[in-house]
């Protein structure tokens, strides 16, 4: 599994594709399978890499490295497209140097990262 999951081009490195099935995240028909299980045509493959899964259907056994226009022929791309770039979380960076953020700005980070934001003290007098 996992040098078939590395000679197609799904991940860059055999150790990766073997890490991933080992932590679950290769699964085969639907069942989790470990990196020495044998591929077959015709299997329906969702490997969870990178923050995206991807799901493919083996249409050719290889158990070479081989370039991208003839790994593409080996599967069939069922996977969802990717999520575009301006969907992507933008992290806060603040300069380098600019000591520790004010109270505005942490409430403002913490908010654009989806934290839950603390409740505050009313400063106004308490009417009585």
């Amino acid at each position: 599994m996992d040098i078939w999951i590395w000679s197609v081009r799904l991940t860059r490195t055999r150790s990766i594709a073997s890490d991933a099935c080992r932590g679950g995240h290769v699964r085969v028909n639907g069942v989790r399978v470990k990196p020495a299980h044998v591929v077959r045509v015709g299997d329906e493959i969702r490997l969870r890499h990178e923050g995206r899964e991807r799901i493919v259907v083996v249409s050719r056994i290889i158990t070479k490295r081989v370039g991208a226009p003839v790994a593409a022929e080996c599967y069939v791309d069922k996977s969802p497209p990717p999520p575009r770039r301006e969907e992507a979380v933008t992290v806060a960076v603040r300069a380098r140097g600019a000591g520790r953020p004010t109270k505005r700005e942490r409430r403002s980070i913490d908010k654009l990262l989806g934290r839950p934001v603390a409740e505050g003290r009313d400063h106004r007098p308490h009417p009585e």
